[in-house]
């Protein structure tokens, strides 16, 4: 039972949690290096690897048959404290902004909602699957943010970096709505008593 919690796909989960405190570091640090650009290039490159991880850890534990209870709890954890992170970190140092500040706010609740309705349903012994489109949310999700943590950095090398970021985080804005309807659709019927 305990190879199980230390078989590789769930290492890849682990490094994604432990990913979190390296990226907040980072923008903890941007202000006393030097170069805030190092820091910025540093939390993408930690993002970017751990963003991987996540598609990595569910393929190999489905094609080598390493599936766990602790892999299944720790996977959407996982993802939701990358993605959360990196939102209060862009919105604290200003990369999302004004009215894009909506769609961050859209996505952390999103997250949090259908978090408490899986809770909820599987203590009812009620399973809801992960969805192709809600695959296609958290890549969105993922870009996004990878341009939003380039941001200024990113813009000196690629115009336009940081506003290409806003635009793909409403665009996952948009499938995050939708995908939580489908979990509050698909969960409905099971929340009546």
């Amino acid at each position: 039972m305990a190879s199980r919690a230390y078989n590789i796909p769930n290492l890849l989960t682990y490094a994604r949690i432990l990913a979190v405190p390296l990226i907040v570091v980072c923008f903890f640090l941007e202000g006393r290096l030097q170069s805030s650009d190092f820091a910025r290039w540093t939390a993408l490159t930690i993002f970017v690897v751990a963003s991987i991880t996540d598609y990595l850890d569910g393929y190999l534990a489905r094609i080598w048959n390493q599936t766990s209870n602790i892999g299944k709890m720790l996977d959407p954890i996982a993802d939701k404290l990358l993605i959360a992170s990196v939102l209060l970190l862009m919105a604290a140092d200003g990369t999302i902004a004004g009215w894009s500040i909506w769609a961050a706010i859209t996505i952390l609740c999103r997250e949090i909602l259908v978090s408490g309705l899986r809770e909820y349903l599987a203590a009812l012994k009620v399973s809801v699957p992960v969805t192709r489109i809600a695959k296609w949310k958290t890549t969105a999700q993922m870009f996004a943010l990878a341009f939003l943590l380039a941001g200024p950095a990113g813009d000196k090398v690629l115009p336009y970096t940081t506003e290409a970021g806003i635009t793909l985080l409403w665009i996952a804005a948009i499938l995050t709505i939708y995908t939580g309807y489908d979990y509050f659709r698909a969960g409905a019927k099971h929340m009546v008593d």
